[in-house]
Parts: C-alpha cells; sequence; structure tokens
C-alpha cells in the first residue's frame, strides 16, 4: 500500500512553483500563442485582455494589458509562428480597422522573433514616421519588461534604447521607419509593412501611390535578406494598393496561397468584417460577423450604413473597387432591390467557356432578364476555374432554372471542342426550348463591349443591391480597361448580352380583359410598381 504523503513544505511549494514557471517560459520561448498569453501588451485597451494598469513610456501613458487571443487572432499567431520557421516567406494580413491585427503582427512578433535568436534584424515600416515609432515603443516596452526577461533570458541592450532602434543583449536589432522616410543602408531578416497608405486622400493619389510602390520595390525589397520575410499588414484603402499591385487582377477575397502578378507566392489572410464566402477562415456562414466578443451586436450593421459602400467594401470588406471605370463607369451602374425583383421579364443566357483547361482560364455564365422598358437586369453569375465537366453541368443547371429564349455563346470556344459534349448533355437532361446563339471570337474586346457600354450609360443595366455576388462582378468590370492586360471574362459576358440586343424581345405585360384578374385595381397599382421600376425604385437604391 502506498504511502500517504502529507502536504507540501514551503520548500517543496516554492520549487514546483519555480519548475511551473520553468517550463511556462520554456513554452513561450518555442510558441508564439503561449508568448502572447504570457507578456504585458502596452496599447490594447482593456476590455480585450484581462487586468490593466499604466506604465510611463517616457513622454506616453500606456495601458499595459494580458491579452486573450481571438478566434482572429489566433489565425494570425499561427501563421506568424510559420513565418518564423521559415515556412512562409510571405505574408498578407487584411482585416477590418479595430481587429487589434497590428497588436500581434507589428507589436508581438517582432519582440518574440527577435527574443527567439540572437543576432537577427527586423524593419517596422508604415505610412509616416509616427505610427512605427509607436510601434517600436511598445515593443521596447515589452523586451524590457521582467516576463520578456524571464522568457528569453535577456532583455534591451546598452548600445542604444531609441523607440524606432534598439538592440537586444543577444545582438537582435529592431529598427522602424516610414516607407519614404529612408530605409537604405540597414539589412534585415525580415520586414513587417502595417498600413502602407494613410487614408482616402493617399489612396486616391496616383502620385502618393506611385511614390509608396517605389519605395516598397525600390527600397524596402532590396533591404531585405535573400532568405528573409515580408508581411503586409492592413486595410484596403484602393484597388491599386501596393497589394492591389502585388495581387492578381481576379483576386477575390480568398484566403491561402495566392500567386503574385510577378510569379512570388504569397499566403493571405482576408477576413472581412462580414462573411461573404463559404470558404470563411473563420468558418461563419455568410452575413455572420467576425469578433462578436469584441464588436457589440449592431455595431458592423450601423457602420455599413454609415461608412456608405465605398468606405464599408474597402475597409471592412477588404475589396475595394474604383469609383469611376476607365471603360465602364461607376455612375452608369444601376441597382435593383433582389427582394423585390421586376416582373414580366424575357430571360437570356451567355456564357465565356474555358476551352483550355490547365491554363487558370476562368468559365462564366450569366443570366439577365428584360423588363417591358427594355431595361436589363442581371439576375444570375456563375464564376469558377474548373473543367468543363463541372461547367457544362453548371450551365444545362442555371438553363433549366430560368428557361432563357437564347443563350450566347463564342463560336471559336464551341469548335474549341466543348460543344458536342454540351449538346450531348442538354440532350441528356432534356434542356429544351433554348435557342443558342454563336458569335465570332474577336480580340479587340473593347470593340466588342460597345454595346453593352451603350447600354450601360443610357442608365439601363441593373445589378442587385447589397448582394456579394453582384459587388464583386461591379467591382471586378470597373477595372475593365479594354487593353487586353486585364481579368476580362465577365465583361466578356456582358458584351455577348450586348451583342444579343437587336434579338433581343423585351418583357410584355399580360393583356386586360374585364373580368379577368388583370382587370383589379390592386393588378393595375402592381403593374404601375412594375412600369416605374427601372426609373425610380431602382434609381432611389443608387
Amino acid at each position: 500500500m502506498a504511502e500517504e504523503l502529507g502536504p507540501l513544505t514551503y520548500e517543496e511549494e516554492e520549487e514546483m512553483h519555480a519548475l511551473l514557471e520553468l517550463e511556462r517560459s520554456d513554452n513561450a520561448k518555442r510558441s508564439f500563442l503561449d508568448f502572447c498569453q504570457s507578456v504585458d501588451v502596452p496599447g490594447v485597451p482593456a476590455e480585450e485582455g484581462t487586468d490593466s494598469v499604466l506604465i510611463d513610456a517616457g513622454d506616453e501613458t500606456y495601458p499595459v494589458t494580458r491579452v486573450e487571443p481571438a478566434a482572429h487572432h489566433r489565425i494570425i499567431i499561427e501563421h506568424l509562428q510559420a513565418v518564423e520557421a521559415g515556412k512562409i516567406k510571405r505574408l498578407m494580413i487584411f482585416l477590418p480597422p479595430g481587429s487589434a491585427k497590428s497588436t500581434y503582427a507589428s507589436v508581438l512578433f517582432p519582440t518574440w522573433f527577435l527574443g527567439r535568436r540572437a543576432r537577427r534584424s527586423l524593419i517596422c515600416t508604415s505610412y509616416g514616421a509616427d505610427l512605427p515609432k509607436k510601434f517600436g515603443r511598445r515593443c521596447r516596452n515589452i523586451v524590457q519588461s521582467p516576463e520578456f526577461f524571464a522568457i528569453m533570458q535577456h532583455g534591451i541592450g546598452r548600445q542604444t534604447k531609441a523607440v524606432d532602434n534598439w538592440i537586444l543583449s543577444n545582438g537582435s536589432e529592431y529598427y522602424s521607419s516610414g516607407i519614404l522616410g529612408g530605409i537604405t543602408g540597414h539589412r534585415a531578416d525580415g520586414a513587417v509593412c502595417d498600413d502602407l497608405i494613410k487614408g482616402h486622400e493617399a489612396a486616391d493619389s496616383l502620385v502618393q501611390r506611385d511614390k509608396i510602390w517605389e519605395a516598397y520595390v525600390s527600397d524596402l525589397r532590396t533591404r531585405v535578406k535573400p532568405k528573409g520575410f515580408l508581411v503586409y499588414i492592413g486595410t484596403r484603402w484602393h484597388e491599386d494598393d501596393p497589394a492591389g499591385r502585388i495581387l492578381p487582377d481576379d483576386y477575390s477575397g480568398e484566403s491561402g496561397p495566392v500567386r503574385a502578378k510577378d510569379g512570388e507566392m504569397w499566403h493571405v489572410i482576408c477576413i472581412p468584417a462580414k462573411a461573404e464566402r463559404a470558404d470563411d477562415p473563420l468558418g461563419r456562414k455568410p452575413g455572420e460577423y467576425m469578433w462578436p466578443e469584441w464588436f457589440v451586436e449592431g455595431y458592423f450593421e450601423q457602420e455599413e450604413r454609415s461608412q456608405g459602400p465605398r468606405n464599408w467594401n474597402a475597409l471592412f470588406q477588404q475589396r475595394p473597387a474604383p469609383e469611376e471605370g476607365s471603360y465602364l463607369r461607376g455612375e452608369w451602374i444601376r441597382k435593383f432591390d433582389p427582394q423585390h425583383p421586376p416582373q414580366y421579364l424575357k430571360f437570356y443566357g451567355a456564357s465565356d467557356y474555358a476551352v483550355t483547361e490547365g491554363a487558370g482560364d476562368w468559365t462564366v455564365h450569366g443570366i439577365i432578364g428584360v423588363d417591358p422598358m427594355d431595361n436589363i437586369f442581371v439576375l444570375d453569375w456563375w464564376r469558377a476555374q474548373t473543367s468543363s465537366l463541372e461547367w457544362v453541368e453548371t450551365a444545362i443547371d442555371l438553363e433549366l432554372k430560368w428557361r432563357p429564349d437564347q443563350w450566347a455563346q463564342e463560336k471559336g470556344q464551341i469548335a474549341g471542342g466543348v460543344g458536342p459534349f454540351l449538346d450531348k448533355r442538354r440532350r441528356e437532361r432534356k434542356a429544351y426550348g433554348t435557342e443558342l446563339l454563336q458569335f465570332a471570337s474577336s480580340r479587340d474586346k473593347a470593340t466588342r463591349a460597345r454595346s453593352i457600354q451603350g447600354r450601360m450609360r443610357m442608365g439601363m443595366v441593373y445589378f442587385p443591391a447589397e448582394t456579394p455576388w453582384a459587388d464583386d462582378l461591379v467591382s471586378r468590370i470597373l477595372r475593365f480597361r479594354g487593353m487586353g492586360d486585364e481579368i476580362d471574362d465577365d465583361v466578356d459576358v456582358l458584351s455577348l448580352f450586348g451583342r444579343m440586343l437587336s434579338d433581343m424581345h423585351h418583357g410584355s405585360v399580360p393583356m386586360m380583359t374585364p373580368g379577368s384578374r388583370f382587370d383589379s385595381p390592386a393588378y393595375i397599382r402592381s403593374q404601375i410598381k412594375t412600369m416605374a421600376l427601372g426609373r425610380l425604385v431602382h434609381g432611389a437604391l443608387d
């Protein structure tokens, strides 16, 4: 029988406590998540963590707080751990304002990265000098803390303690500067770029965007060692911001590995305020908001109303779009309420097929309806990079759902080999009644789009309001310049509708005969509303 042990002595309790602290410090040095939970973080609102106290940081006073990472923070932490391990070389982090992305990426990560290994170097940069100094001051406060010393067994060195340039006693160096402030002369194992564009004024200035881009390419990238990393953090102020110039033209908010325009592989974390995609990083359903523990109920709904479409889509949803396209202009876009669609429409379909599999092309199917006043309503849209086995079935699904009078295709794409298979599957699935129209292929996409451009300019093309796929569609078509160097599959489908105009028939209101249901006052009122829909109700949503 085992001998019963009495209560621990004071010395044994002290030894146990010391062992637990040693284990905790060991874990915090290896694990970025444990590190984040083991140090007090300056400048974090108390509600985000636990108890908060004030510290004097020389020229500023900060609250310091022990944080408890939320779900989206843990995604950031996981990927930054992979950056430190060398598994990710290029990382982009897109989240809405106030989501504490900078706390983890620009304050906690630099201190952990520099503390873990000797003689490392890191650059932190932003749109101006003030923000990097604030980050540097908060980082310096952490490395001066007893918790940091207990974890890393070293702290800040004696050589220099400036907020924008300090060195740890293990020889690792931190340097911060504004992106336009001159980063040359400093070599680094990695760089953290946090909000390279200050706001709309800078974002809307091509001169400023070009200056920032040139500084990023010529100054910052050349300072990072060949095996070093780049971490880009921010909200999307403009479609032509640095992230927009890095990512491919067809980037649509997905998270994961993304091949950049220059061929470089970036890993992207994109978490909008309101979920829109089925592959949401947080596993949310479309329409669900992020971080409900911090953003109180109704906060984002109010911001969506207060910010307006441009700010909401760019800053909160991370999908900026130009207000004015160079070919299809934003002022021509009309919206309709998808909860109350127009009546008495004639339906038409069109497709732009990706005939060459494995080439990264997109297949797009579109459905429109034409009302009694010849207004065009975009009703359904499907877009994917997939094989013909899938997009043929999807096209037939849409045909059976909407029963369009006609469906437009490019002759060259059908002749590319998929035509017989498409015809066979339509017969097998009993997709009858839709006339297939084929139009000659042409490389001059701008000329092909003239008809739909003219219709849009007249204010006669409507898109569903507050609908994610429609917002993304509008964002893409406004980027079309007709230069042949952009993703243009969506415009190709709209162009096919434009080329069908001479063959289209508009919808018609049923004839009213005495005593029929069409002769009732209720019907007459609904008819008036329907006829006014394109000009009044829909225009009010612009």
